[in-house]
């Protein structure tokens, strides 16, 4: 095999070490032993050695030192709301208030329905969620992500949220995109993050170890892959606001998204505007909202 797939491999090793607490010290040492029999070197081998050795912040100065934060940099330093270019954000960089792009989120509600534009926005407003460029809102960049929600059709519950990583960090071709996954997992699995800006630790749920989860992520990977194999671009990078006008299954077949597994499906993948893949306190909005429609 080839150093990109072996890469890729040593990946899937790493991430079942990350979904332990804590980490063996003989288990780091063997995926470590592992990856340098197949001629990988990559740095979330040595994040995962931190894990194991207790050196919590280590790990996560490296998480982003060598994962986000280096890749974002040398991406194209367009930004994805399409205005002209400017420093290339960090990740999980605070929110600012952009009345220029809120006026554009605000204005998907007029696309015709089943339009990329208008399905963000429904999903936005189904739960509550503050517009990018208003108080409260995600930050741009973190933004994309929602658009992807949509496109993949995956839930916004932290099921969803690992379901969605999983597939964008595997569609990128290039390999630290798997920052995004190993960032997931700390937060709402082990905790060995507390906080990444925009989104704070939450392990109570043992998202990982559910039911039917190890289907979903797994199927989140393959078809992150075939979508790397298609489309050879990191999803953070389209400007979808471009697309917004067209159809959801246009940008679909676009980036080559093949349909979710049935074994997937059967271990509970929800829809982006199923019940199941919101929050409790996202179907308690929702359900406020309808009833106030009624």
């Amino acid at each position: 095999r080839d150093l990109a797939y072996r890469h890729r491999i040593v990946h899937h090793m790493v991430l079942g070490e990350l979904v332990l607490r804590p980490i063996p010290v003989v288990v780091a040492h063997r995926v470590a032993t592992y990856a340098q029999a197949l001629g990988v070197t990559d740095r979330f081998v040595r994040v995962a050695r931190r894990y194991a050795q207790g050196a919590y912040g280590l790990a996560w100065m490296d998480l982003q030192r060598n994962g986000f934060v280096d890749h974002v940099q040398g991406a194209d330093p367009q930004e994805p709301s399409g205005r002209s270019p400017r420093t290339p954000a960090t990740p999980f960089e605070p929110a600012q208030i952009d009345p220029e792009l809120a006026a554009r989120w605000t204005a998907f509600a007029d696309l015709p329905a089943g339009t990329l534009g208008r399905s963000v926005r429904e999903m936005y407003d189904s739960r509550g969620f503050a517009l990018p460029g208003t108080p409260g809102g995600a930050p741009v960049y973190l933004a994309q992500h929602d658009f992807v929600h949509v496109i993949a059709d995956y839930g916004t519950n932290l099921y969803g949220e690992l379901e969605v990583f999983g597939f964008i960090g595997r569609a990128d071709p290039d390999p630290k995109g798997f920052a995004w996954l190993a960032t997931l997992v700390g937060l709402f699995e082990t905790g060995y993050i507390p906080s990444a800006g925009f989104f704070d630790r939450d392990v109570r749920g043992g998202h990982v170890r559910a039911p039917g989860m190890n289907q979903r992520v797994a199927d989140a990977i393959r078809r992150g892959k075939v979508v790397c194999n298609h489309f050879d671009k990191d999803l953070f990078e389209v400007d979808y606001h471009r697309f917004a006008e067209r159809p959801v299954e246009d940008l679909r077949e676009m980036l080559g998204i093949p349909p979710k597994s049935n074994a997937a499906i059967e271990g509970g993948s929800a829809g982006v505007f199923d019940l199941n893949g919101m929050s409790e306190l996202q179907r308690q909005f929702a359900a406020q909202r309808q009833e106030g429609t009624t």
